[in-house]
């Protein structure tokens, strides 16, 4: 449990300085760190996720930059895909699963890194955008997409979910953050009471840690988000991630996956 603390500091301010990305670090911390099994670790993951969304969009909320319409659609898409992805991992092994896990991290590194030259531009804009239009032909395949993450991996997907909602659904980068912690908690919150529900395990102590010490690290992380330039750290964030994935990629392939599971 007391390891859990450091750690959980170090998400939430991956979390706090980015807007988003830190879980994505998750569930390989719980796994060879902390010793979980990789099911339990994702059920534990659910909780951090959903406490630093919740931690973040507040502040969103109140600032204007939340498109309501867009997350409570995207979060009813995603229903259908939460209870398929709980299902889906529990037919499969936990080497296979964090394989997967490995595979997925490699893709958020790239949305994260190419992110970086955008976060910098939105940081300019001063004039609050306006919420376009749902664009709903495309919402029930995004909010599949996003409910599977959620169920097969245990994260909130925020660092696919921002390009999506600015690329597909043509939200401004500031409204796309605050929407996407916004979907991020609602999913996450459902995911937890899914997993729960399939009779998934959870460690309490070390869970209250790993999240209690997130939010400190979170709220830490957004004060020190201004005086930090943001492409430069969203972009070492993306190699640290590129690098834990390289990791789990040699584990489960040469050294028999993580501990205590085949």
């Amino acid at each position: 449990m007391l390891a859990a603390l450091p750690l959980g500091l170090a998400l939430g301010l991956a979390v706090g300085t980015l807007g988003g990305g830190g879980s994505v670090l998750a569930v390989p911390l719980l796994v060879y760190v902390l010793g979980q099994p990789v099911q339990e670790a994702t059920t534990a993951s659910l909780v951090v996720v959903a406490a630093g969304a919740l931690t973040g969009v507040f502040g969103h909320a109140r600032a204007g930059r939340v498109c309501w319409r867009h997350a409570a659609v995207l979060t009813l898409a995603a229903l259908p895909g939460i209870v398929a992805g709980t299902i889906l991992s529990e037919a499969i092994s936990g080497r296979a699963l964090m394989g997967a896990f490995a595979v997925l991290m490699l893709v958020a590194a790239v949305a994260i890194w190419r992110t970086a030259g955008g976060r910098r531009a939105a940081a300019g804009d001063c004039a609050l955008p306006v919420c376009p239009p749902l664009r709903l032909p495309l919402v029930p395949f995004t909010g599949a997409g996003i409910g599977l993450l959620t169920g097969f991996l245990g994260i909130g997907g925020g660092f696919l979910i921002v390009p999506t909602l600015v690329m597909a659904l043509a939200l401004a980068m500031r409204l796309a953050v605050g929407t996407s912690l916004a979907i991020v908690a609602a999913t996450s919150v459902i995911g937890l009471m899914t997993h729960l529900g399939a009779g998934r395990e959870l460690d309490v102590p070390v869970t209250a840690a790993l999240t209690g010490a997130c939010i400190a690290g979170a709220l830490a992380g957004a004060t020190l988000a201004g005086r930090i330039p943001q492409e430069r750290l969203t972009r070492g964030f993306a190699l640290v991630i590129s690098g834990v994935a390289g990791y789990l990629l040699v584990s489960v392939t040469f050294l028999g996956g993580p501990p205590g599971v085949s």
